[in-house]
This record gives structure tokens, C-alpha cells and sequence, in this order.
């Protein structure tokens, strides 16, 4: 029997994570497992074309079969469809990324939000759209209500989700809102700087010092009637294991975190990549040769081309050495040991975008944090522990519980 790690359902490594992570949305339902399969049956492993397309296609039916049940007066399908072809529609915009054009992004980012909106409007559950004061405008948010809230009055305590570095809002329900709110927690989703809306709609770029993102987000929703101000816990998700870190080492009022996982140095999962005299031209502060060099790599590989604009768009930077060295500003290492907030870091087997760093931070904050381990035997190995999001909600979840008192 093959072990889960050499089990695929592509030969693209990429594909198949993606694959990995939608069909787990499925225990939140945010997919149902054999449309996707389907859908995806038969895309070759650099069919980058035929990959969108099945994306695209597969959230187009959806999204119809949502429409039609909803004129039919069939709600909770047309809730179910809705979220659903928002999932698909969210996994389509990241197979813009290997596309030789970018024409298709916002299409697609506006039909993946146009479904979200929908599913909102749609969906038996207490949702209210926010504009979080930030700076000199507002960031979008989703204000969610544990059901029961009319009813039991009091104060409840409330989980802000972070999203990572290109994750759909769909994602964020799936992995930490459905279950925040089957728990009793009230919950808000948003688009920082750098993130879906923020980037596409606004070219809001990302920044490196979180906490001037989470601080505002946390002073709204501690305004909000019904929330415990004592009790508002945060979670982030991907890149977020970053973010919630570095916001953490200066914001100390959330009663409790959740990195998933750690993420120390953002920049790790670029330069890895590098060959060793690339890594030394940046080292030397040859940027121009830098340059030269990966013009030269992306003329002879279209797909690094594609993907390398598609990765550095959000950190709003042009040139590939700019690019490198802005990135490099993302990491928590000279400030971790400022982290007072219970922190609880999840460690998976095989993460393979950022190895060891979930064991990095944990060592970097020892009297705070909380490592929690995810193993190929629980089926719950890679990144974000995408096939096994009952065993990592559960987890978290009765952890959070402990900390706050539930």
C-alpha cells in the first residue's frame, strides 16, 4: 500500500495540493469530493490551460445549478451550490497564476466573490458585511454570529480568521469559521493588504508589519455589541502563520493564537528554491546580475515566468532582486520573544513550503507556545494539513476552549 506522502492525484505537485485542499473543504462543505475529481479527470500534469479551464468550468456549473435551485425556492441547495462553486471559482484564480496572460484574474476573482456574496445572502446563518477602519480607508470584512446568539444574549467570545498569502474566503470558512461557529464562538473573515479584494480590486500591496493590520481589526471588533473583549482569540491560516506571529510580538490583547502553521522567515520559501550562486549574488548585493540571471532562467521557462509575476504581484515590487529583499523583511526571528499571547502552533509532517520553521517558532517563544504535531499516519501530513481538517479543528479548537474558558 503506498504511504499517503506518494499517493497523488496529479503528477504536478502543485495540482495536486490543490486538489488536496479543496476535496478537504469538503467536511466544512465547501466541496463535495467526486465533482472535483471529475472535473479534474484527465488534465495533464503541465496542461496549465486545461487546469484553469476545469476550474473555471467545474465553478460555472455549480454556480448555474445554484441559480436554478435558488428561482425554485430550494434554499439550502442553493446555499450549498453557491459555496461550493465559490470554492472552485477561489482555486481557479490561483491557476491564473501558470497562465501566459493575467486576463482572466479579476473575471474570475469577481465571479469566486459574486458566489461568496451570494452564499452569504443565501445561507441560514447570521452574517453581516463590515468595513473595518484602516488608515486612510476600510478593509472588507464578514461578521459572523454563532447561531443561538439572539437568544442567549451575553457576551461570547469571537476568533478573528486570518487569511495567508492567496487563499479564498472560502478557505477561511473552511478551515476556521464552521467550526468556530459549532462551537459557540462568534467569528470575522477579512482582506488585509495584499489579500484577494485588497489586491485585485485596489493593488493595496502586502506589508511586513502585521500588527498595523491586526491592531485596527481587533479595536473593531472588540467595539462590536455582544463580542467579550476578554475572550477574542486569532487564527491564521498559511502566510498568516507569519502574519499572527510578527502582530502578536507588539499586539498582546488577544487572549490566544493559533499559527497553522509556524512560519519564522516568509523569504525561506523563495530562496530555497535558488541554485547557490544565485544565492550568493544576493548575499554580494548584485542585484543587476541577479537580474540578468533570472531574465535569462524566466526566457526558458515560461511556467517560472508566469509564476514568479503571479507570487511577487502582492508584494507590490518589480524587479526580481527588489522582489527578494522585500520579502526577506518578513520574519519574526529578532522579535518572537516578544509574544506574551498563548500560542498554538501546528506542525505537520512533510510541510512543504515551510520545513522546521513551525518547530523554530515554538523554540523561539518556549513560555508561550504550544507545539502540536500532525503525522502521515493520521492522514494529516503537508502544508495546512489539508485532508485532515476535522482532526486539526478538533485540536485547535478544544485547545482554544482550555484557554478561554469554555
Amino acid at each position: 500500500m503506498a504511504r499517503t506522502h506518494e499517493f497523488t492525484f496529479s503528477g504536478n505537485p502543485d495540482f495536486d495540493f490543490e486538489i488536496r485542499t479543496t476535496i478537504g473543504q469538503a467536511f466544512s462543505g465547501a466541496a463535495d469530493i467526486g465533482e472535483v475529481i471529475a472535473a479534474v479527470h484527465g488534465v495533464g500534469e503541465k496542461d496549465h490551460e486545461g487546469w484553469f479551464r476545469a476550474w473555471l468550468g467545474l465553478g460555472d456549473r455549480i454556480a448555474a445549478q445554484a441559480e436554478a435551485s435558488a428561482a425554485a425556492g430550494h434554499a439550502v441547495s442553493a446555499a450549498s451550490a453557491y459555496l461550493r462553486a465559490a470554492s472552485y471559482y477561489g482555486t481557479a484564480v490561483n491557476a491564473v497564476a501558470s497562465l501566459p496572460s493575467e486576463d482572466e484574474l479579476l473575471p474570475t476573482f469577481r465571479k469566486h466573490r459574486a458566489a461568496w456574496d451570494a452564499w452569504v445572502d443565501a445561507v441560514d446563518l447570521d452574517i453581516e458585511r463590515m468595513a473595518i477602519p484602516y488608515e486612510e480607508t476600510t478593509l472588507p470584512g464578514y461578521l459572523f454570529r454563532a447561531p443561538g446568539t439572539a437568544e442567549s444574549g451575553g457576551s461570547r467570545p469571537l476568533l478573528v480568521v486570518a487569511n495567508g498569502s492567496d487563499g479564498p474566503l472560502t478557505s477561511l470558512w473552511a478551515s476556521a469559521v464552521s467550526g468556530a461557529l459549532r462551537r459557540g464562538y462568534d467569528a470575522l473573515v477579512f482582506d488585509g493588504p495584499g489579500q484577494q479584494s485588497m489586491l485585485f480590486e485596489r493593488g493595496v500591496p502586502f506589508r511586513p508589519d502585521w500588527e498595523a493590520v491586526l491592531t485596527p481589526v481587533l479595536d473593531f471588533v472588540r467595539s462590536q455589541p455582544g463580542v467579550d473583549t476578554d475572550r477574542v482569540a486569532v487564527y491564521g491560516i498559511s502566510q498568516a502563520g507569519y502574519w499572527v506571529p510578527r502582530a502578536l510580538a507588539f499586539e498582546h490583547r488577544f487572549a490566544a493564537a493559533i499559527a497553522d502553521p509556524g512560519v519564522v522567515d516568509v523569504s525561506t520559501s523563495w530562496t530555497d528554491h535558488l541554485p547557490g550562486n544565485m544565492k550568493k549574488l544576493l548575499a554580494d548585493g548584485e542585484d543587476e546580475k541577479f537580474d540578468r540571471d533570472m531574465e535569462m532562467g524566466a526566457k526558458f521557462s515560461h511556467e517560472l515566468a508566469y509564476t514568479w509575476r503571479f507570487r511577487a504581484r502582492p508584494y507590490g515590487t518589480t524587479g526580481y532582486a527588489e522582489t527578494m529583499r522585500t520579502v526577506m523583511q518578513y520574519t519574526v526571528q529578532d522579535v518572537a520573544a516578544q509574544i506574551t499571547t498563548p500560542l498554538l502552533i501546528t506542525d505537520p509532517e512533510h510541510e512543504q513550503f515551510w520545513p522546521g520553521q513551525s518547530e523554530r517558532l515554538a523554540a523561539l517563544t518556549p513560555n508561550v507556545s504550544t507545539l502540536v504535531r500532525f503525522t502521515e499516519a493520521e492522514g494529516a501530513d503537508f502544508h495546512v494539513q489539508p485532508l485532515a481538517r476535522a482532526l486539526t479543528e478538533q485540536r485547535m479548537f478544544d485547545w482554544l476552549d482550555e484557554r478561554l474558558g469554555r
